[in-house]
C-alpha cells in the first residue's frame, strides 16, 4: 500500500513576489516571478535547488516506486530497432540493447551473411549519457556521414563529419547548428542552418533569424546562401537537395505551420533563388525528381494534402498537375525506388497506399492490423524499402517490401515482455461542448471491470499539427500492467483529420482543445471507468499547457495533475528562443487586444487564484531546455504554491542536464516516471495489483 499523509500540510520554499507591472493595451498585468526567467542569476538557481530538495523529501515518502520502476525496467529491457533504410554497400540501423541511454547505430551488409556491427555509438558522446545524436545525413553516395550532437539536450548541437570507410572523424571542433536538417551535394559538402550566437549563456535567448549556410568538406569558411535579405527573413530555414545535385530547395517560414519555397539551379551558378511559392498559407515539400519532372507534397488548395508536379522553370503553383489527388483523410507521401506510398490517416490508424510516379494506383499495402507505420524511405535505385508497425498493445515489428516482387517479409519481430493479447485496446467517439465528435482510444485489461475506481491517465497534445497515433511505448505496458487504464484523447488542433482539425483548435479557437480534454475525461468518468479521484491527466510541450489549463478550468474534475515542460505563460512565450514560431496556435499577446483577452484568460500562469483546492500537481521540466524554457514551469509552480490551501501536493521536478525531451537518457527517463507513476497512485491511495 502506499502511504498517504491525509491532509498533510505542506511548506514550499518561498519565492520573493517583486512588483513588475507589465502593460498591454489598456490592461495592467502583475508578473511577480519575472526575476524566475533569468536561468542564469544565483536567486534562480538557488529556488531551483530548494525546489527540488522539497520534491525529493516528498517523492521519497512513496513507499511502492521500487516496484513501479522495476516494472518500468522490465518493459523496456528488451532489443528495439528502429526502421532500417539501405546506404551504399549497408543496410543500416538503430538499436537499443534495452537499457542503453541511447540508441546505437549499425551496419550489416546487404546480404547479410555476417554479423551486423557498431558505427556509431552516442553512448560514448561522453560519460554520463546526456549528450545524444540530434540528427544524420549521409552524402549522396555513402562516403561521409555528417551527424549533429546535442549535450544535455539542448536543441544547439554541433555538426561532426566521418568518412565512413575508415571510421574517423574529418573535423574535430564541429559546426554549431540549431533547428538544422543536413543536405549534402554529392560527396563535397552540406547545407545546415543555424541562428546567429550571442555570447548570452542564458537558455532563454530569443532566436529570431535562421540562415542557411553551405559548408565544403576541408573549406575554411562556410558560406551564407539564404538569410540575408529582407525578402529571405525566417524564423525557421531548411533545405533540401535534388538527387542529381542541380536543384536546392530552401524552405523558409515565421511559425511552425506552412512555408515559402525557393529554389536554385545550382548547374547555374549565376542564376539566383527563384521563389516558387511566397505565401505561407500552406505546406510543400520536395519529394523527387525523375525525368524532367520535379514532384512536390502539398496542402495548398488540398487541406488533407496531395502530390503535384511541375517543370523546374515552371515551379509556380499556376503551372503545378495534380499526380495524387486530395482525399477524405489527412495524407502526407513518401519515396521508395520509382513510388509513392501514401500514408493516411483514416480514424487515428494508418493506411498506406502505393502509387508510381504518373499517379497510377498500385495497391494497398497490406498491414498486420489497426495501428501506426513508418518507413517507407528508400532511394530511386532501391529495391527493398522497410517499415515498422505497431499499436499500444503490439511492440513494433520491422518489414521489409521487394519493390520488384511487392512481397512483404517481417525482418524483426519484436522480444517484448509485454503480453498484448490480454489486454483490450478500443476506440471510442464522443461529443465535445460544441457537438464535434472526439475519438479517443482506451486501453486497459481484458479483466478490469468498469467499476468508477480503475486508476486512469488521460494523455492528451492537441496543437502543432501533431497526430497521436496508436503506437507502442513500453512506459504504457509498465502502466497497464500496474492495474491501469491508459486513454489518448485525438484533440482538435492535431492533424488526425488534416489541416481543418488543426485549425479549429488554434488562436481564438484554442478553448474547444481544452473544451474537448474535459469531454474526454467526462466520458470515462460516465462510462465507468474511472472517477474523478482515480483521474489523473498528462501531456508535454503543448500537451503541459493542455492539462494545465484544464486543471484551472476544472480542478475539481481531476485527482492528479502532470505538466510536462509546459508553455504557461501564453503571454510571454514568444519572447523566448524560438517561441514566436508557435504564433500559428496561438497568437500572441501584442497581436490585438481580442488576442491578448483571449490568451490571458486561459494562460496557466495568470489564472491560479486563492481558496480553490487544485488537484496534486507534478510539473516536470529541466533546466537545458532551451525550446519551453524552465521558466515557464518555474513560474506556474510558483503561483501554484503560493495560493495552495496546503492540501494536496504541488510539486515541481527540475531535471538537470535535459532539454525538451528529445536524447534524454533511458536512466533519468525511468527515474522520472517512476516518480511520476508513483506520486500518481500514492495520491489515489491505489494499493498494487
Amino acid at each position: 500500500m502506499y502511504k498517504t499523509k491525509k491532509n498533510q500540510q505542506f511548506k514550499y520554499p518561498k519565492a520573493h513576489v517583486g512588483d513588475q507591472i507589465d502593460q498591454y493595451f489598456s490592461t495592467e498585468v502583475a508578473d511577480p516571478y519575472r526575476w524566475l526567467e533569468d536561468d542564469c542569476s544565483q536567486q534562480t538557481g538557488n529556488w531551483v535547488k530548494e525546489q527540488n530538495q522539497f520534491t525529493k523529501s516528498v517523492l521519497g515518502q512513496l513507499s511502492g516506486r521500487e516496484v513501479i520502476k522495476s516494472q518500468l525496467k522490465k518493459h523496456q529491457d528488451f532489443e528495439r530497432l528502429e526502421v532500417p533504410f539501405i546506404k551504399g554497400k549497408y543496410i543500416w540501423f538503430f538499436k537499443n540493447s534495452g537499457l542503453q541511454n541511447q540508441s546505437v547505430l549499425y551496419r550489416q551488409s546487404l546480404d547479410q551473411t555476417e554479423e551486423a556491427e557498431v558505427f556509431l555509438d552516442p553512448n560514448l558522446f561522453n560519460s554520463n549519457g546526456t549528450a545524444s545524436l540530434a540528427g544524420y545525413q549521409f552524402s549522396v553516395t555513402g562516403k561521409y556521414l555528417a551527424y549533429q550532437v546535442s549535450e544535455n539536450g539542448s536543441d544547439w548541437n554541433r555538426i561532426y563529419v566521418v568518412e565512413v570507410a575508415s571510421g574517423e572523424r574529418i573535423n574535430s571542433t564541429g559546426i554549431e547548428s540549431k533547428f538544422s536538417d543536413l543536405a549534402w551535394v554529392g560527396d563535397k559538402g552540406f547545407y545546415y542552418s543555424r541562428y546567429d550566437r550571442g555570447c548570452n549563456d542564458s537558455f532563454s535567448v530569443k532566436n529570431d533569424q535562421h540562415k542557411l549556410y553551405y559548408h565544403l568538406l576541408g573549406g575554411r569558411e562556410d558560406t551564407l546562401v539564404f538569410g540575408n535579405t529582407d525578402e529571405q527573413e525566417s524564423r525557421y530555414v531548411s533545405a533540401e537537395v535534388s538527387e542529381d545535385g542541380r536543384y536546392l530547395f530552401a524552405y523558409s517560414c515565421k511559425t511552425t505551420s506552412g512555408n515559402r519555397l525557393f529554389i536554385k539551379d545550382l548547374s547555374q551558378p549565376d542564376h539566383g533563388w527563384v521563389a516558387a511559392v511566397t505565401d505561407e498559407g500552406s505546406s510543400v515539400w520536395y519529394l523527387v525528381s525523375d525525368q524532367g519532372w520535379i514532384y512536390f507534397y502539398t496542402n495548398l488548395d488540398a487541406v488533407n494534402g496531395k502530390v503535384v508536379r511541375c517543370r523546374a522553370d515552371k515551379s509556380q503553383p499556376e503551372y503545378w498537375e495534380t499526380v495524387i489527388a486530395e482525399t477524405d483523410h489527412a495524407m502526407d507521401c513518401n519515396i521508395s525506388g520509382k513510388y509513392f506510398f501514401a500514408h493516411y490517416v483514416v480514424d487515428v490508424c494508418s493506411r498506406v497506399k502505393q502509387y508510381d510516379f504518373s499517379g497510377n494506383y498500385i495497391q494497398d499495402i497490406a498491414l498486420p492490423g489497426l495501428g501506426s507505420v513508418e518507413g517507407f524511405a528508400a532511394e530511386k535505385n532501391q529495391k527493398k524499402t522497410f517499415f515498422g508497425f505497431s499499436n499500444y498493445t503490439t511492440a513494433k515489428e520491422i518489414y521489409c517490401l521487394d519493390l520488384d516482387t511487392q512481397e512483404i517479409e517481417l525482418f524483426k519481430s519484436s522480444s517484448s515482455p509485454f503480453k498484448g493479447t490480454d489486454y483490450l485496446s478500443e476506440q471510442v467517439f464522443y461529443p465535445s461542448k460544441d457537438g464535434t465528435c472526439i475519438p479517443m482510444t482506451i486501453v486497459r485489461h481484458k479483466k478490469t471491470q468498469l467499476t468508477k475506481k480503475n486508476p486512469t491517465i488521460l494523455y492528451g497534445y492537441g496543437g502543432f499539427q501533431a497526430s497521436l497515433l496508436p503506437e507502442f511505448d513500453p512506459n504504457i505496458a509498465a502502466w497497464l500492467e500496474l492495474g491501469g487504464i491508459y486513454a489518448v484523447a485525438n484533440l482538435r488542433g492535431g492533424s488526425e483529420y488534416g489541416k481543418a482539425w488543426h485549425d479549429a483548435g488554434c488562436r481564438l479557437n484554442k478553448q474547444n482543445v481544452f473544451d474537448d480534454f474535459i469531454a474526454a475525461a467526462e466520458f470515462l468518468i460516465d462510462k465507468q471507468y474511472t472517477n474523478s479521484d482515480f483521474l489523473a491527466i498528462n501531456g508535454a510541450s503543448n500537451g503541459g499547457l493542455l492539462v494545465a489549463a484544464v486543471m484551472l478550468q476544472r480542478p475539481e474534475l481531476f485527482k492528479v495533475v502532470v505538466p510536462e515542460v509546459g508553455v504557461l505563460d501564453m503571454l510571454r512565450y514568444h519572447t523566448f528562443t524560438a517561441g514566436a514560431g508557435w504564433s500559428y496556435d496561438y497568437g500572441t499577446a501584442e497581436d490585438s487586444q481580442e488576442m491578448f483577452e483571449y490568451l490571458k484568460a486561459y494562460s496557466p500562469v495568470h489564472n491560479v487564484i486563492s481558496d480553490v483546492n487544485y488537484p496534486a500537481t507534478l510539473i516536470l521540466t529541466s533546466d537545458h531546455d532551451d525550446r519551453v524554457v524552465p521558466a515557464h514551469s518555474f513560474k506556474f509552480s510558483a503561483a501554484l504554491q503560493a495560493h495552495s490551501n496546503g492540501t494536496n501536493p504541488q510539486l515541481i521536478r527540475i531535471e538537470t542536464d535535459a532539454g525538451h525531451g528529445a536524447g534524454t537518457p533511458t536512466s533519468k527517463r525511468l527515474e522520472a516516471k517512476a516518480d511520476v507513476y508513483g506520486f500518481i497512485l500514492q495520491q489515489m491511495d491505489f494499493s498494487l495489483l
